[in-house]
């Protein structure tokens, strides 16, 4: 039904939403392990003048995710 977040060099940070065996919707972490069992349609969108990392934020306590404008290498 959804799958939304971010793909960046050091890991991804995705969150989806689907439908159970018996059409209930669930939803979470999309994490290393998690099987698809018929097909999944993914469009990944790549974004040329950002970068984006998790950095540690002191108010959450969490790597929390920080676009930046990205360098031309």
């Amino acid at each position: 039904m959804s799958l939304v977040g971010t793909a960046e060099p050091d890991g991804g940070h995705l969150h989806m939403s689907l439908p159970d065996g018996t059409g209930k919707k669930v939803g979470g972490h999309l994490l290393d392990g998690n099987v698809i069992y018929t097909t999944a349609e993914i469009v990944l969108v790549d974004l040329p003048g950002a970068s984006f990392s998790r950095e540690p934020c002191k108010l959450s306590g969490f790597n929390e995710l920080v676009v930046k404008e990205r360098v031309a290498k």
